[in-house]
């Protein structure tokens, strides 16, 4: 009988077996390098999912030691689960790198990076801390400064911490938002000419209730146009930052939080859809069956709260939006968010929605679901590669000729929009759901 692995090195890993065993599905065969981001930029084995698994199949044995060259080719895996896209065996790959990470002892960090993520944590998923926190560049917002402070370079003289996070912020806000409305006056809301179709929560996130309240806004208007009846909850963090950088004790207990908040006990009716404009929130919020799997007060709860969960663009297609009265003049590219087309299987959906759009040419964009490099905070956490990789995005955009570039994600728009803007590329990315609201709405029609 084999020797627990406890007793072999004590310093093996002990992954669950449930993730192990999903792992071990593995056949080498290697179609997830093409399509792995860190790979396609440098070749490496130890930097394709295919070696990252037989280094955390090692640390899980015991073999090799959580050594600083190993923990790098972890850290530097995006977790954008292409791989698990082009994986014939259906690896899943997000649970074995997420386990890994939370089950391996702090790394050292610089004073600096120990602030930077502390901020992340403790601040960006916090609305009333981060409105707080933005509330400078508010003022320097609305006195008329801050786009001529940005084009004179002073703000490069901010600590390096804090100036990766000044250039995330949007080109135009507002930074310190109203709170969405759920109920709109009739004759702002384009007749439908159907009865109520469906009651639907509105998830706005955190980072995404604050710097992009006015999508969360539209997107309720564009439920309410379809005929929807919109619940909308007070804004929360889904855990999806803390759970990728491996505390999912702290994920877990936001997950109840915000399944207390959308599916109290003894409702007399639940929502039939959960709805988020957020590709990120999205994904993390569909993982919550498994985050909880082993709770017994909250695992059932999570199964059915996960089910639930569509992205914008999916509730939208299947219920339809009134006549697009309003043409939108424009040709564009569409960019896959990795945590949409590869964790959520979403791609279809926002394609047809926008090619009904009178007036907007969609120009394919080579290498779509390919990730840009934002990848919730990796774009602050390995700037190097993720500048790299946005760098390829940028490229291929140009390429097509489109000045404007839709995604279906916070964390890709911000961080593509701050990448253009520092190449000095005429570039706007904008959500489908603002391409959908000027169109059923028009410029100057609804509350927006």
């Amino acid at each position: 009988m084999t020797a627990p692995l406890a007793q072999v090195n004590p310093s093996a890993l002990r992954l669950d077996p449930r993730t192990l065993d999903r792992g071990l599905s593995c056949v080498h065969c290697g179609l997830c390098l093409p399509v792995c981001p860190t790979y396609t930029q440098n070749g490496l084995e130890a930097d394709s999912p295919r070696g990252r698994i037989q280094l955390m199949l090692g640390l899980h044995e015991g073999k090799i030691e959580a050594t600083e060259t190993v923990r790098h080719h972890l850290d530097l895996c995006l977790d954008c689960r292409a791989c698990e896209t082009a994986c014939p065996s259906n690896v899943v790959y997000h649970e074995l790198i997420e386990e890994t990470r939370a089950k391996l002892p702090p790394a050292h960090m610089s004073v600096q990076d120990r602030i930077v993520r502390w901020m992340f944590l403790h601040v960006l998923t916090k609305p009333t801390r981060l409105k707080l926190a933005l509330l400078p560049a508010r003022l320097l917002q609305k006195i008329g400064v801050y786009a001529l402070l940005r084009r004179s370079g002073l703000f490069n003289l901010l600590p390096a911490g804090l100036r990766k996070m000044e250039a995330m912020l949007p080109d135009d806000g507002p930074l310190w938002p109203r709170a969405v409305a759920v109920s709109l006056p009739p004759s702002s809301v384009p007749s439908t000419n159907r009865s109520e179709t469906a009651e639907v929560s509105m998830f706005p996130g955190c980072v995404g209730s604050i710097m992009f309240a006015r999508v969360n806004q539209q997107a309720v208007d564009l439920l309410q146009a379809a005929g929807c009846t919109v619940i909308a909850p007070s804004g929360g963090c889904c855990g999806a930052i803390h759970h990728h950088n491996g505390l999912h004790g702290d994920a877990e207990a936001m997950a109840r939080q915000v399944i207390d908040q959308t599916l109290p006990i003894g409702a007399a009716k639940l929502p039939k859809y959960i709805v988020t404009n957020i590709a990120g929130c999205g994904a993390m919020l569909r993982d919550y069956g498994t985050l909880l799997r082993d709770d017994p007060a909250y695992a059932e709860r999570a199964k059915q709260f996960a089910a639930r969960v569509r992205d914008i663009t999916e509730v939208l297609a299947e219920i339809g939006l009134p006549a697009m009265a309003h043409p939108v003049e424009m040709t564009a590219t569409y960019h896959d968010a990795c945590h949409l087309i590869h964790a959520q299987k979403v791609a279809a959906q926002p394609r047809a929605l926008l090619a009904s759009v009178p007036g907007l040419k969609l120009v394919p964009l080579p290498e779509s679901d390919m990730c840009c490099g934002a990848a919730g905070t990796y774009n602050l956490t390995q700037p190097a590669m993720a500048s790299d990789l946005a760098d390829r995005k940028l490229r291929y955009v140009a390429s097509t000729g489109a000045k404007v570039c839709i995604a279906g994600n916070v964390g890709c728009s911000m961080h593509m929009q701050s990448a253009a803007r520092q190449a000095g590329q005429p570039l706007k990315v904008v959500h489908p759901v603002e391409i959908l609201h000027q169109a059923v709405f028009g410029d100057h029609h609804g509350p927006t």
